[in-house]
């Protein structure tokens, strides 16, 4: 995990000098609340099957840093068993993904809770994706750039390679979204997502089932 003095650090150069853009706020909030009205016999009906064929707890809950890099709680469909002995750890996760969960990642409607955290502020429909804490104290000042925006369940980098590009490219996607953010950019997201969506492309690294972990550059970190 990362220092407190690195995730403080981190804050105190973002928090104070980003916002979301109304126009964006206003959009996300009346997008997820509508979605979550229409979708709630589909939560309904995901939480009863991965009760049924996974058990407790449904939902997988875990800290991401959003905009300006303060932390907040992410809601996801649980897709993978809990770690248990030598099991724990990413070259593991391909053992630990169930049946449900494969397909609810295939589907993306994992991500379906996420609109709760949109309803919150917390997120956006678009922008980068939340990721892991400790990698707060490994972005170079450019990658860092991507706690500009608020984190989305969908983004730039989601379309144009999703988990199969580099995690460099992936940053670089980012940080161009967060300069050349637009409204009419985010409506084009959303419609190349959905494609996205149903053809399942980019979903993971070739071989494995989830990202590699980010390391961090070797130069110019913060």
């Amino acid at each position: 995990m990362p220092s407190s003095l690195s995730i403080g650090k981190m804050t105190l150069m973002l928090k104070t000098k980003y916002q979301v853009p109304a126009t964006k706020r206003i959009f996300d909030f009346f997008f997820s609340a509508l979605a979550l009205v229409i979708l709630s016999p589909l939560f309904l009906a995901i939480a009863i099957i991965l009760l049924f064929c996974q058990g407790p707890p449904i939902f997988f809950c875990q800290k991401r840093p959003g905009l300006g890099g303060q932390m907040f709680t992410l809601y996801k469909f649980r897709t993978m068993k809990p770690p248990h002995g030598d099991q724990a750890g990413p070259e593991k996760d391909e053992e630990r993904i169930t049946a449900v969960g494969k397909f609810l990642r295939r589907s993306s409607l994992d991500e379906l809770p996420e609109l709760f955290n949109v309803l919150k502020g917390e997120m956006s429909i678009v922008g980068p994706r939340p990721l892991l804490p400790q990698y707060l104290e490994r972005y170079s000042k450019e990658q860092a750039r991507r706690h500009e925006m608020s984190p989305g369940i969908t983004g730039w980098a989601q379309v144009n390679g999703r988990n199969a590009i580099s995690w460099e490219e992936r940053f670089k996607l980012d940080v161009w979204y967060v300069d050349n953010w637009s409204f009419w950019l985010d409506m084009r997201i959303i419609l190349m997502t959905i494609w996205k969506v149903i053809s399942g492309e980019g979903i993971s690294q070739p071989g494995r089932a989830t990202m590699d972990e980010f390391m961090g550059s070797e130069k110019d970190k913060i």
